[in-house]
């Protein structure tokens, strides 16, 4: 945001962010395995921001940032991995943000219809039939809605937690035990030649 906390937000209106600092440009896909597990640790402050921007950003423009550049989604990535930068900096202690708005805003970018999350709630994978990137699409989505179940079960919310969790297990679908790697799946058989 500017010095006066105006910051240009994901409905392309300016707004003023109040008792926080407004970020924008994040590249989740990039950050949220390393740099973002080592600020829970080095810079909570800015932790506590950046999930106050996410929940900001999913108010303004119906989904958490997957990699957001200058209050738009560039959607050149996979993953819904502001639910990981959330769920980590929670069970680390780091709550001075709205868990419940959190949630909901997690469960809701989780449950839309984009880049094969229609066929991987419907069919518990992602094939190449649906969409490009399906391996990496479905092991990506498992463990974000393993961060999505953590926080439901810290937070009481049984149901949540219970289909989010099963959801979770949607890896095994594309984990082959003849050759112990993951593998695209086509027309309900392994993508063959493989190597």
């Amino acid at each position: 945001n500017d010095v006066d906390g105006n910051y240009r937000g994901r409905d392309q209106q300016i707004h003023k962010a109040e008792g926080h600092d407004y970020y924008t440009v994040f590249s989740l896909w990039d950050t949220y395995r390393g740099l973002h597990p080592l600020l829970t640790l080095i810079d909570k402050k800015r932790t506590e921001d950046f999930i106050k921007t996410f929940i900001l950003q999913y108010e303004q423009g119906g989904r958490l940032p997957v990699w957001e550049l200058a209050s738009n989604e560039t959607e050149c990535m996979i993953g819904y991995h502001s639910v990981s930068v959330i769920t980590d900096a929670y069970m680390k202690g780091i709550r001075g943000f709205d868990a419940e708005k959190a949630f909901t805003a997690m469960k809701s970018s989780a449950m839309q219809d984009h880049f094969g999350l229609a066929a991987y709630k419907k069919n518990n994978v992602i094939t190449i039939d649906d969409e490009p990137e399906s391996v990496s699409r479905t092991l990506e989505y498992a463990y974000d809605d393993w961060c999505i179940a953590q926080l439901a079960k810290d937070l009481k919310k049984e149901d949540e937690y219970t289909a989010f969790i099963k959801r979770a297990q949607s890896w095994k679908n594309v984990f082959n035990q003849e050759t112990g790697f993951m593998r695209a799946r086509k027309n309900g058989n392994w993508q063959s030649p493989f190597d």
